[in-house]
């Protein structure tokens, strides 16, 4: 009896250390253009309202000289106007360099900051891009959180960003 008892209760502890988790794929593509400069991206979290929640990655030229980089965040606009603006660069575990092109992979853990506590609800995956020379695109993912079952959903760019992909796990 008291086997059963524990491994009934092993199981339940199992199940509930198991946390959701996002999974997100940026492709930087590349360009035909004859002066070529790295994106700056922003990766966020809104609600279906586009209530901003949380930022998750912000990519910028880190190594300006005076942080001459960050001069140019407000080219992200709708990051800028909802989160940016209002943050002190570098952020820990958010801010990160530009990436070259190429596919590009960010992990959220459902146990950690910002999802840890996220309500349920209908949400957006929102990336951001913008490049100097270039021109500027945002693309939104709709999701549910918590993830009632894996998923797989995606969105195409048309010119500064390729595809982003979103896998939920619960």
């Amino acid at each position: 009896m008291n086997k059963i008892l524990l491994s009934s209760l092993g199981c339940l502890l199992s199940a509930s250390l198991q946390a959701a988790e996002l999974n997100i794929e940026v492709e930087v593509p590349r360009l035909n253009v004859a002066e070529y400069h790295r994106p700056y991206v922003a990766i966020w979290l809104e609600t279906a309202t586009q209530q901003h929640v949380a930022d998750l990655a912000v990519w910028y030229d880190l190594k300006l000289a005076d942080k001459e980089g960050e001069k140019w965040l407000k080219d992200l606009r709708q990051w800028w106007r909802r989160s940016g603006r209002h943050l002190q660069m570098p952020v820990d575990n958010v801010s990160g360099a530009t990436r070259k092109v190429g596919r590009h992979r960010l992990s959220v853990d459902g146990q950690q900051a910002p999802l840890k506590g996220l309500a349920s609800g209908d949400y957006h995956l929102v990336v951001e891009a913008a490049r100097e020379v270039g021109g500027r695109e945002l693309l939104r993912i709709p999701f549910q959180w918590p993830p009632q079952g894996p998923q797989t959903l995606d969105a195409q760019g048309q010119h500064e960003l390729g595809a982003i992909t979103l896998q939920l796990t619960p």
